[in-house]
């Protein structure tokens, strides 16, 4: 188990640690299909594996996460790094848990549920890459509008200025 823990682990650089504990059977069923439709592995866990587990990977510091192993404990793991935060706040529109007790994202950790705000305002990488894109063609964009419209202006001029002599 500690070994699977430990490879689930490497492989994602977004986990989230979540209380689900008082939730109904049915509420629960519902948290689960809502994270396999939205890509985000859900998995309850004991808090002494999960630690030995963090304990094992290598290249990755999870000593900050390890004041909020205690209690039930479910192991959230996206591709994405806001997907579960806004998978939590929707769900808790309904529900009163899942409560977030960590996350560890991009080799940052956030630890507890005050953290959920800023966890799902955090641009996706397919975001960031969007917004860089636009923001450089912008300039482009500016300077083509200008040559194309001021190309006019001076075709004009010259004309204007042939005709008068």
């Amino acid at each position: 188990m500690i070994d699977e823990l430990a490879e689930t682990i490497a492989a994602n650089d977004v986990i989230y640690l979540a209380d689900t504990s008082t939730l109904s059977a049915e509420a629960t069923s519902d948290l689960r299909r809502t994270c396999f439709k939205r890509d985000v592995k859900m998995t309850v866990v004991k808090n002494t594996l999960l630690k030995k587990a963090f304990e094992k990977v290598e290249g990755k510091d999870f000593s900050e996460l390890y004041g909020v192993l205690a209690g039930p404990t479910s192991l959230m793991t996206s591709s994405t790094g806001n997907a579960p935060a806004k998978l939590i706040k929707e769900f808790r529109k309904d529900h009163d848990r899942p409560i977030l007790k960590a996350a560890y994202v991009e080799e940052m950790c956030f630890v507890g549920d005050d953290q959920l705000q800023t966890l799902s305002d955090i641009k996706s990488r397919e975001e960031l890459i969007g917004d860089v894109i636009m923001l450089l063609q912008s300039p482009v964009k500016n300077v083509l509008g200008a040559l194309q419209s001021g190309g006019h202006t001076v075709s004009g001029l010259v004309k204007a200025l042939s005709e008068r002599e």
